[in-house]
């Protein structure tokens, strides 16, 4: 992995959370007075939570350990909290803004306005806690999400293939052992014919991940033609070759540009993360160079991370187009962002006789909640032509 692009990332990762937390102290003092006995508990703790997002990052690296993974769960509760305070002040300075022009504010508002200013941050701090607490609890409880698509080409054997589907896991400090053992649970209870996982396995650094012996619990997956894995832009930030080698020990098979026969009835082609120049010098495959060769005439399945240039698929044949990455946004109102990046942001479209589906993902990146939207693991079942 190449170091500089690593710290370019999280250097300016680290500027616009220091900026956007400085407003917020600012603000806050704004609302408290001075003389008030608590001011001094919420500067200390305040600070706490900002600095534990960064020694977590930096610690998780270099020394995992219990006193780390601590101070990633504090730390990524608060940038979830982050968010929420940010909206709720400029939807209060939006308000001070109409009132200015239109005055609308009640006369004992400013009766005593410090007063005021304070029991709002009081207000707006439980608001904020509820919201990530019900996020935190959403994010906990995937769903699974069901297709059934028809495909125009014939096949050998059952006629129909189910495929359990997976992306964004994230595993690691966030996404342990429960998380896993989940997945691994709800995948099994589908009962697919091969299981696939698009990108984002590992929540960038792969230590946690080895610490608490995730891929044995991922040993435990079961599917009768296997379980297909490809890259995404969190194995690149964290080392792609290192998480790639330690999850195919654990049975889960990588396509890496590369496209493979299954049981001679349909190929599965899977494309390496498109962030994979930015963070290693190398490019990856053009997408007809993976399937150059394919018979046109059986299915062909393709993974690729994140959901860009669905008309190149559809011109080259590709019948089944799996990706994730965007996690519908995560936390609303992100997903309005996502839905103006992408052509899908989450779920299925059909384009001429390709089908694509973008799953809003299993796990969480960065704070542990999910609002707007569902985790979910996706179960596919292909209807081939008799």
């Amino acid at each position: 992995m190449k170091i500089a692009p690593f710290l370019i990332f999280f250097s300016i990762v680290l500027v616009i959370y220091g900026l956007i937390n400085t407003y917020l102290f600012t603000r806050f003092m704004q609302s408290i007075p001075s003389g008030w006995q608590g001011r001094t508990w919420v500067i200390i703790i305040f600070w706490i939570l900002v600095g534990s997002f960064v020694v977590a990052r930096f610690l998780e690296r270099a020394y995992p350990c219990d006193f780390t993974e601590v101070m990633t769960w504090i730390g990524s509760f608060w940038l979830g909290a982050m968010v929420y305070f940010v909206l709720a002040i400029l939807l209060i300075d939006f308000a001070r803004l109409i009132n200015h022009f239109i005055p609308f504010f009640p006369q004992i508002f400013y009766a005593d306005y410090q007063k005021t200013k304070l029991i709002a941050l009081f207000i707006i701090t439980g608001i904020v806690i509820v919201t990530v607490t019900a996020g935190f609890i959403n994010a906990r409880n995937p769903q699974v999400t069901r297709l059934d698509l028809n495909i125009d080409k014939k096949i050998k054997g059952d006629k129909t293939l189910k495929i359990a589907m997976a992306s964004d896991i994230h595993l690691g400090t966030l996404v342990g052992r429960r998380g896993a053992s989940r997945l691994v649970r709800m995948i099994n209870d589908l009962h697919p014919d091969i299981i696939l996982l698009a990108g984002d396995l590992v929540d960038e650094d792969l230590k946690p991940v080895i610490r608490r012996n995730l891929g044995e619990t991922l040993k435990n997956f079961h599917a009768p033609l296997g379980v297909y894995a490809i890259t995404g832009n969190h194995e690149y930030i964290g080392g792609a070759a290192e998480a790639v080698a330690y999850l195919s020990a654990h049975n889960i098979k990588f396509l890496s540009d590369t496209m493979v026969l299954i049981e001679n009835r349909f190929y599965l082609a899977g494309r390496d993360d498109r962030d994979k120049p930015r963070f290693t010098g190398k490019s990856r495959k053009a997408l007809g160079e993976i399937l150059n060769g394919a018979d046109p005439s059986l299915p062909i399945l393709l993974m690729d991370h994140q959901p860009f240039e669905f008309s190149k698929p559809e011109e080259l044949g590709v019948d089944l187009h799996l990706s994730g990455h965007t996690h519908h946004g995560q936390i609303w109102p992100f997903n309005y962002i996502t839905n103006a990046m992408y052509e899908v942001s989450r779920g299925y479209k059909k384009k001429g006789n390709s089908h694509f589906y973008v799953s809003s993902g299993f796990g969480t990146w960065g704070p542990p909640i999910r609002l707007g939207n569902r985790p979910e693991v996706v179960s596919i079942t292909l209807h081939f032509k008799e």
